[in-house]
């Protein structure tokens, strides 16, 4: 199977379902998406874009990310089932 390529979060298309590939931040940075259930291999869709915080779904909740944030994770498109 081919591997698929990364984009950033904020690159994401809305509603399309994507996986967490990479966390590109220090140790602070990883623990506090960790905290937020963002851990490598999650499954996530961005809800909303509106040129702010990205709103994104993962797990059973919504998160609002800001930009910068946002720009540090890089994901894959998956394909629905």
């Amino acid at each position: 199977m081919p591997a698929r390529p990364s984009i950033s979060l904020c690159d994401a298309p809305i509603g399309k379902p994507v996986e967490l590939t990479t966390i590109h931040g220090g140790t602070k940075f990883q623990r506090r998406l960790v905290e937020l259930g963002l851990t490598p291999g999650v499954k996530l869709r961005v809800m909303q874009d509106s040129g702010g915080p990205l709103i994104i779904a993962v797990r059973d909740s919504r998160l609002a990310l800001g930009r910068g944030m946002a720009k540090k994770l890089s994901v894959s498109i998956i394909e629905e089932i």
